[in-house]
């Protein structure tokens, strides 16, 4: 029983925790926007409920402080995990579709790949090259085909565009907190990202959020907002950074394949998506892309 409960495969559930949670959020968060939260609203209510949650936690905890040379590195990381992948990931959500955003947001570990090749000088071979087209590809086909006439989908084809941009910052972000993640523990890190991220989303969301009418919102509508901030926020970045400290970031990233499984299943289920052709299509792409670009070449035995 000792030996189920060690770290790694904490690690691997925390991992597995966190994709299930961002699974269903697409179509819990989908049904808030617009009529009750707008995006960026939304990012401040995010962002906000987790820093006080989070430094909430601390204060039962040792001090812990951070070093001057790393700031910069925390602000980094705030700006790619905490402002631009949840500004664009919430405001493409609210233009187009919970099936496009669970299938889009998988090129995030082909985004690791990339900046590992371009940044750390990892070679690249023929079946990471191939999984980046392949995922290119597939990635392409739903933003330029993937349009549909939804009421609750004004613009599929931007929204589609800055779930890329969600992928990308998503991607870069896992890369710099590992470094971060290694030195400080996830609560440390956390409360301060999250506080830094309040002053970085304030002047872009706090319209929105002045705008959201509390006294007549309806209950579930409550309920699907404190799914957001304290599964979709606070519980999936205190799993993510729990598992960075024993996986690594692409290792933490690789489950990011089952969100379209989880996603699609649950959209189509609650009746808020349904599958069409372009979309089965480009997810195939996008998923065998992402397996080609992440497995790790086999080892020939040498006898």
């Amino acid at each position: 029983m000792k030996a189920l409960f060690n770290k790694r495969n904490l690690a691997l559930l925390a991992a597995f925790g966190t994709t299930t949670i961002y699974g269903l959020n697409h179509t819990i968060a989908k049904g808030v926007m617009p009529d009750h939260v707008q995006a960026f609203g939304f990012i401040m209510l995010r962002v906000a409920g987790a820093a006080i949650l989070f430094w909430g936690i601390s204060l039962f905890r040792p001090p812990e402080k951070i070093d001057r040379k790393d700031w910069g590195l925390i602000l980094l990381a705030s700006l790619l995990g905490m402002a631009i992948n949840m500004l664009s990931f919430f405001k493409g959500l609210s233009l187009s579709t919970p099936i496009n955003s669970a299938v889009l947001v998988t090129i995030s570990p082909i985004v690791v790949i990339v900046l590992s090749s371009v940044y750390l000088k990892e070679k690249m071979d023929w079946k990471k090259i191939t999984g980046i087209g392949l995922g290119f590809l597939g990635a392409l086909g739903l933003i330029l085909f993937g349009q549909e006439v939804r009421v609750d989908a004004p613009n599929i084809f931007a929204g589609n565009l800055l779930f890329v941009v969600n992928a990308i910052s998503y991607g870069a972000y896992l890369v710099v907190a590992k470094s971060l993640i290694q030195k400080y523990s996830p609560v440390t890190l956390m409360k301060w990202l999250f506080t830094i991220a309040v002053v970085i989303n304030f002047p872009i969301s706090i319209q929105e959020f002045n705008q959201i009418e509390w006294s007549g919102m309806p209950l579930h509508i409550y309920g699907a907002i404190a799914f957001v901030i304290l599964g979709t926020t606070f519980c999936t970045y205190l799993f993510n950074a729990f598992a960075l400290t024993t996986l690594k970031a692409s290792s933490v990233g690789a489950f990011v394949y089952l969100q379209p499984l989880i996603g699609i299943v649950y959209a189509v289920v609650m009746g808020k998506d349904e599958l069409s052709a372009i979309k089965i299509i480009s997810t195939i792409a996008v998923l065998l892309g992402v397996y080609l670009a992440t497995t790790k070449k086999k080892l020939k035995n040498i006898s």
